[in-house]
């Protein structure tokens, strides 16, 4: 009998740290899977800000090629004819949120003959545009803080 009693009293231990075991377990796991759903929250941030930060880049870069395009306009047809030093804002916050500076510069150069003994002479114009996303393009202030974007075009052509 007490071989009985014994056994009685081992499988009630038993029972008792089995309901412990099961309570630290569940806890562990609810543990755990917090930190996991606070990682992929913060992931998922994560990946939204860098698609943002993408989107802005892709602007700066739509409106910097705009601003190639108007300043190849004016050296050829329009106010920047034999630029030098020429610069203007362009401003397409209503639309992108970006800015742009084009600037201006041209060059004369002899390019062999138009006819024997007399120089051709060629202006070669170099249009430089900077988007950005600030008030003023470029803004060193602005381009250490998160969410400032530049990008910058030239070109070179011969009129």
């Amino acid at each position: 009998m007490s071989a009985a009693r014994h056994h009685g009293h081992s499988a009630a231990r038993h029972r008792r740290a089995s309901h412990g075991l099961g309570a630290v377990t569940i806890i562990v796991l609810l543990v755990g899977m917090a930190a996991m759903a606070a990682a992929v929250l913060r992931l998922g941030q994560q990946g939204a800000t860098a698609m943002q930060q993408d989107t802005q880049g892709l602007r700066a870069g739509v409106a910097a090629r705009s601003g190639i395009e108007w300043g190849l306009y004016q050296a050829f047809k329009g106010s920047w004819t034999s630029c030098s030093n020429a610069s203007q804002t362009l401003d397409l916050s209503a639309d992108s949120g970006m800015r742009v500076l084009v600037s201006c510069d041209s060059r004369l150069y002899n390019e062999g003959e138009s006819a024997p003994g007399s120089a051709a002479t060629v202006r070669l114009f170099t249009i430089d545009a900077i988007a950005c996303n600030s008030s003023a393009c470029p803004d060193p202030g602005a381009a250490t803080q998160q969410g400032y974007v530049e990008r910058r075009r030239q070109v070179q052509a011969v009129n």
